[in-house]
């Protein structure tokens, strides 16, 4: 049980991964304009964007609403961050393998309610960019707040239509860390593209193992047929044969010849398998049973063994001298062999 829930999570974590790699690449592509909601210690929010002439300085939150501006044509259609301060966060170090770091996600998802006093569904949780500790280990900042408290910002803002809404964690020490990120109806959303591919790659699976049981089923079937044909055709041969007049019959004697006589293809195939690199044949002749080749090799002595080492020949011999003249680049052979006749299957 517990392999399977591991696997679970590999398969889960590798799904998002590819997921946030998607929208990200997606996102890039058209890159909505950022306006930035800092905390300050007071209470109020200072409001940061990429065009600050046309914008308040500074925003108040009272009873679940943003005052003191119209937030209305400031933040729609815009990637809005809200930066909360520490004291609002639990944060939380985490020490994992280092290859861990492609699953940082999924492994801190699996292990919040352990490392907080809040179960995944009650809490909004991120962590900070993995720092290596030696080759062997890495470490993460966890930071960690009620889900209320995140929905509470989020609501206020959800009715202006912005692009995305992000809560992020001031570490303190100049670092952020975002802990949710919600997006419009219409943009792409990291955990429902995840579910699709999950769902895409369990079809996928589904339809390979139904292919694998059908093209088996289809293999047996098919050679069942098979066997049946030769079964028949091996029949049919026999009546055949007894037709013509049993052994004697001119079918039987032609079938006896066709097996009885070396064939000239088979003849020049088992030499070329036969013979070394280093041996060239020029004349071939196949008289009958007989065959004689003659042609050049670097040792003509050694090509006698090799020749009755094969089934298709016997008694070969030299029925000529071997000789060696300069301009040739090996020694001149003459060699006769008996050929036994196989042209069975």
């Amino acid at each position: 049980m517990s392999s399977f829930v591991s696997l679970r999570a590999i398969f889960d974590a590798w799904t998002g991964t590819v997921a946030s790699a998607a929208v990200t690449g997606l996102e890039r592509m058209v890159s909505p304009r950022l306006v930035r909601f800092v905390e300050g210690e007071t209470g109020t929010f200072t409001l940061e964007a990429a065009r600050p002439e046309n914008i308040p300085k500074q925003v108040g939150f009272e009873d679940g609403k943003f005052t003191g501006a119209n937030l209305a044509q400031i933040v729609r259609g815009c990637r809005v961050e809200i930066v909360l301060r520490p004291a609002r966060f639990l944060f939380r170090p985490l020490e994992l393998p280092a290859r861990a770091a492609d699953f940082l996600d999924g492994i801190v998802r699996a292990q919040i309610d352990r490392l907080t006093p809040w179960s995944a569904t009650d809490a909004v949780f991120g962590c900070s960019a993995p720092v290596a500790q030696g080759s062997e280990s890495i470490t993460t900042m966890i930071a960690a707040a009620p889900r209320r408290l995140a929905l509470g910002y989020v609501d206020a803002l959800s009715a202006f239509q912005p692009f995305a809404i992000a809560i992020v964690a001031e570490t303190g020490e100049g670092g952020r860390i975002r802990v949710f990120e919600q997006k419009s109806r219409g943009a792409i959303d990291r955990v429902r593209l995840g579910r699709t591919l999950q769902v895409v790659l369990a079809v996928a699976a589904v339809t390979a193992l139904l292919g694998s049981i059908v093209a088996g089923y289809l293999a047996d079937s098919l050679s069942a047929q098979e066997s049946e044909l030769e079964r028949q055709i091996t029949q049919r041969r026999a009546a055949i044969r007894g037709a013509d007049g049993g052994e004697r019959s001119p079918m039987a004697l032609l079938e006896r010849r066709k097996y009885d006589t070396p064939a000239s293809v088979i003849v020049l195939e088992s030499l070329s398998r036969l013979l070394p690199d280093h041996t060239y044949v020029t004349e071939m002749h196949l008289a009958g049973n007989k065959l004689q080749i003659a042609g050049i090799t670097r040792d003509a002595p050694s090509l006698i063994p090799l020749i009755e080492q094969s089934l298709h020949f016997t008694r070969a011999t030299f029925y000529a001298p071997t000789t060696r003249s300069p301009s040739d680049p090996g020694e001149r052979f003459h060699i006769e062999a008996q050929v036994e006749p196989r042209n069975g299957p």
